[in-house]
């Protein structure tokens, strides 16, 4: 980028909230000259510094691609509104934190969407780089629009605006779209070689490819590949071991949403919760050792100077040396003074030893349990069986052992869910209220996380309905109302984010000129609840003359083709119609790493498998 612009950068930073948000130069940033290199990424999160850093996701890439020799990797991350203002009005592109480049001098932009809520600030973020918004539209040698994360297992809302998505877990795909860039940059070959190429490359989705037809009735009808040797179905990548973990975090120049150093222990989950989209994407388990994980926090902590260690995974009590790490972290690290967070554990998996361990790595805030559901039938129809008898016992134990301050989360807009069960909810957090007061007294606190449930992509229950926000709103104002009396704190998420988030992990490939129509309009930072832009999306619905309700409160038939279903996340279709019925009737699955309930994942995962880790894949 011009001096001169960078001059005028420097200057527009003393008019916005946040200019360290913007200026880039943290410790342990990496740099490369910018000519030295063959493919230029920059990693881009389409929200603000503050969150997108605290990303794990991000960083592991940054780690692996700045490795090679040939590749430069750098990020940028959505400007909030002051700033956009100051680019726009002095017409400055969006730049990288670490060379301020221009995005579109980029080779590659690779966009993580772990939500779909963020949507309308991929867009934004492409115009503030002046890059047609649409792949169509796009010129010759315009950089790569690439897509990846959680939210990717439904691209077609999307489809419109990425040349490519990378299905699954980026470690591995990432490097080999990075070689098949380079070597279709050294030859004059036209853009639609580039994608075709992409295609060819496992777990790599190229929506202009496919074409797709669909039914009077506005179900899909068809999705066809264009072109010979385009896969009818694209397979999620998976790693077969968990890559070297990056330990040299870049630290942050300002306040970050999750302060700390993140270690991801474990990755996947055996327990098959019926509403959980990780949970069914992010099959096979797969664990870190304690001896892989104590350096990892050892050089993090020399190079980083954090305070605090997330030990992150869905299921962190079901590491299978989970007390070992917990006594040998303690062990090696007591002396710094640090604190250690160890979110996600499951009632019926830790035992006292642990909860005795957790108390001496001196965990931030309180502790956190997830019930989800407050009687025995919703937990069997969610398939998160817990006895009533053992809840409480382990609410016992946790103040016994001197946390003061307990959150609960749980979830409404269940299927067969009555008003009785919300009110069970209410009922468990007096009583876990009432059994604080007597054990530690008038300053135990607790807190009620609410949810409600969107019937995601890949889970058995996505079939069902959303709950109308009239019903839900009505089950939070109950929940509000008994909290306030029995000085229990409540968060919940609002009825109008819950239906933004149906349309856009539910839609179909015609959802793309909703959310165009309504970035047009203004709408950005869908995720931030104190922007209420859900009119501007109905009133794109109007214009583009589609119906939200058939996005949000139809339920779908068993046959019916999804609009994800080209997507192979290795667990069958079959599997979570069986699982669904199931549900129906209240009939639980055991965690499958004593049980295999063949769900297809070790099938997809095919040779790559380690007989080594057999004992972590859910298969006997």
């Amino acid at each position: 980028m011009p001096k001169n612009t960078i001059s005028l950068i420097e200057k527009i930073l003393y008019s916005v909230e946040k200019p360290g948000r913007y200026v880039g130069d943290e410790h342990n940033q990496i740099t490369k000259e910018w000519d030295s290199v063959d493919v230029r990424w920059c990693l881009i999160f389409p929200d603000i510094y503050d969150i997108g850093q605290a990303n794990l996701g991000l960083a592991m890439l940054y780690q692996i691609l700045n490795a090679e020799e040939h590749i430069l990797a750098e990020r940028s991350f959505a400007p909030w509104v002051d700033m956009e203002v100051e680019l726009r009005k002095h017409q400055i592109p969006l730049f990288s934190l670490e060379s301020k480049q221009s995005l579109k001098n980029f080779d590659i932009l690779g966009f993580t969407l772990p939500y779909e809520s963020i949507y309308t600030n991929v867009l934004n973020i492409l115009d503030l780089a002046g890059i047609n918004i649409r792949s169509t539209d796009r010129r010759e040698r315009d950089p790569l629009i690439l897509g990846g994360g959680q939210a990717c297992f439904n691209p077609e809302p999307m489809a419109d605006f990425f040349d490519a998505f990378a299905i699954g877990e980026g470690e591995e795909v990432s490097l080999e779209i990075s070689q098949v860039y380079r070597d279709w940059k050294k030859t004059s070959s036209p853009r639609s070689d580039l994608l075709l190429n992409l295609a060819q490359v496992p777990g790599v989705y190229v929506p202009s490819l496919y074409d797709i037809s669909y039914h009077p009735d506005g179900t899909i009808a068809n999705m066809t590949p264009i072109q010979p040797g385009v896969p009818d179905k694209i397979t999620k990548r998976i790693v077969a071991a968990l890559p070297t973990h990056p330990s040299k975090f870049v630290v942050p120049n300002v306040e970050i949403i999750h302060d700390r150093m993140s270690v991801e222990i474990m990755r996947g989950c055996t327990r098959g919760c019926r509403f959980c989209h990780a949970g069914m994407v992010n099959r096979p388990v797969r664990q870190r050792s304690v001896e892989e994980i104590l350096p990892v926090i050892e050089n993090g902590l020399n190079s980083t100077g954090f305070e605090e260690v997330g030990l992150l995974s869905l299921s962190s009590s079901d590491h299978t040396q989970i007390l070992e790490l917990t006594k040998k972290v303690h062990d090696n690290f007591h002396d710094r003074k640090l604190s250690f967070s160890l979110p996600s554990l499951r009632i019926e998996s830790f035992s006292v030893d642990l909860m005795d361990e957790l108390k001496e790595l001196k965990p931030g805030g309180g502790f956190t349990l997830a019930p989800e559901a407050a009687t025995e039938r919703m937990r069997a129809v969610i398939n998160k069986p817990l006895d009533d008898e053992d809840f409480y016992q382990t609410v016992t134990r946790i103040f016994e052992n001197g946390w003061r301050t307990l959150k609960l989360y749980y979830m409404i807009g269940l299927p067969t869910e009555t008003m009785e069960d919300v009110d069970a909810i209410l009922q468990a957090g007096i009583k876990v209220y009432q059994i604080g007061k007597r054990l530690i007294g008038k300053s135990v606190k607790i807190h009620l996380g609410i949810a409600s449930l969107i019937p995601k992509p890949h889970t058995p229950f996505q079939w069902l309905p959303v709950q109308s926000p009239q019903l839900i709103q009505e089950k939070l104002d109950y929940l509000k109302a008994g909290t306030r009396r029995a000085g229990i704190k409540m968060s919940y998420n609002i009825p109008d984010s819950t239906l933004l988030e149906s349309w856009l992990s539910r839609g179909d490939r015609r959802i793309g000129s909703v959310i165009q129509t309504a970035w047009e309009a203004g709408a950005k930072f869908d995720a931030w609840g104190e922007r209420d832009n859900l009119q501007i999306w109905r009133n794109s619905f109007t214009t583009n003359n589609l119906d939200p309700d058939f996005y949000a409160y139809r339920e779908r038939s068993l046959d019916e083709i999804l609009p994800w279903d080209h997507i192979d996340i290795g667990v069958t279709k079959r599997f979570l119609q069986r699982d669904y019925d199931w549900s129906l009737v209240g009939r639980t699955r055991a965690d499958c790493r004593n049980t295999c309930f063949s769900c297809g994942i070790l099938d997809a995962f095919g040779d790559q498998r380690p007989p080594e880790t057999i004992c972590y894949w859910g298969c006997p």
